[in-house]
């Protein structure tokens, strides 16, 4: 069935370009969405991750993984909590492109 409707394309004398942007990307647009919208988690999980063990940006950057670094020691966790609070917003922004 695909290679009919670009047969016929190509019989109508249509450019590569028209016939791309025309037949093929919306057959495929909602799945390149929806391929990217579920990747953006896994992105987002890698950075904060790499942040955090050190590997990723330094602290004079802003990172989630950045902010948790502090939260290694188990000390540092008990005697300031707030330094996890980080952790609840990678959680929720992960969940909400999920």
């Amino acid at each position: 069935k695909r290679e009919e409707y670009i047969r016929a394309a190509r019989l109508d004398n249509v450019g590569d370009g028209k016939l791309i942007f025309s037949y093929l990307l919306p057959s495929f647009l909602s799945h390149t969405i929806a391929e990217l919208t579920l990747a953006i988690p896994g992105m987002i999980l890698g950075e904060t991750a790499l942040s955090f063990i050190g590997l990723g940006l330094q602290p004079p950057a802003i990172s989630w993984g950045v902010m948790l670094q502090e939260c290694r020691h188990l000390r540092n966790l008990i005697a300031a909590q707030w330094l996890f609070i980080p952790a609840l917003f990678v959680v929720a922004a992960i969940l909400a492109f999920n």
